[in-house]
């Protein structure tokens, strides 16, 4: 697009609904999404009426009434004929949505929901590393050796490193075949893995750290044995999340 096109053959600037996001009701839900997660719109409360929604996002009510039906499928309202829409308890949110868990660990200062998301990649991935150690063929074994051989390398390369890191713990979930769990781990780690606050400190110590924990889970796996290679996923994502973690509050959610 030229700047005359962008500025409109008068060069002023094109009417402001020109600019808005084609899918009006996905923008505003994402919106609501960050308020009700923040509390702005608190659980147990209604939300602003259809009127008052309509004339703060500058949208029709049917794009108000499609939002409001998102936030619903998401968890976050119940509509109740004659009390309006009530804001639900986070108990109720879907915090696998990628709106509400994205803004939910923007909200969480204490690391509460970063820590679950952990325990909860930390269950999947025991149990598949089990399964990957009872039916890794030859080239799966190969791979992750291959894998874990090219990170003692990339130690100083944090980038590139944790690319392969991702490339391995993929490799083994793909090989114990359960593709609902690597869908799960996948969407949450699809959330975090570029935030600074998950990835947190990249120094060349804990790279090398964090791959003799993968070099254990690779040897696990290789010699057929489960239950090793379940022990070894679990204290290997729990400790590199204690280091990345920091001192930032009590890790007691990671404790078993």
């Amino acid at each position: 697009m030229t700047a005359s096109q962008e500025t409109g053959l008068s060069g002023t600037p094109p009417p402001a609904w020109t600019r808005r996001p084609a899918n009006l009701a996905r923008a505003v839900t994402a919106e609501l999404v960050e308020r009700i997660v923040r509390g702005v719109h608190a659980p147990g409360t209604s939300l602003p009426p259809e009127p008052i929604l309509c004339e703060t996002f500058s949208v029709s009510r049917t794009v108000v009434r499609e939002a409001v039906k998102i936030l619903q499928e998401k968890g976050l309202v119940q509509v109740r004929q004659g009390a309006g829409t009530m804001i639900t308890p986070p108990s109720s949110w879907d915090m696998l949505d990628e709106l509400v868990l994205a803004a939910a660990i923007a909200e969480d200062d204490g690391l509460t929901i970063l820590d679950d998301l952990v325990v909860t990649r930390r269950v999947l991935e025991s149990d598949m590393a089990n399964v990957a150690a009872r039916v890794a063929d030859e080239q799966v074994i190969d791979q992750l050796r291959a894998l874990v051989d090219r990170m003692d390398e990339l130690v100083g390369d944090h980038v590139a490193y944790h690319e392969h890191d991702r490339a391995f713990h993929d490799t083994i979930m793909q090989a114990s075949g359960n593709r609902i769990a690597r869908g799960v781990v996948r969407a949450l780690e699809s959330q975090v893995v570029n935030t600074a606050r998950y990835m947190g400190r990249t120094e060349r110590s804990l790279c090398v750290a964090s791959n003799r924990g993968h070099r254990r889970i690779y040897e696990r796996i290789a010699a057929h044995d489960p239950d090793g290679a379940a022990e070894a996923m679990f204290t290997h994502i729990t400790e590199a999340w204690v280091v990345r973690r920091g001192g930032s509050g009590d890790p007691v959610r990671l404790q078993r």
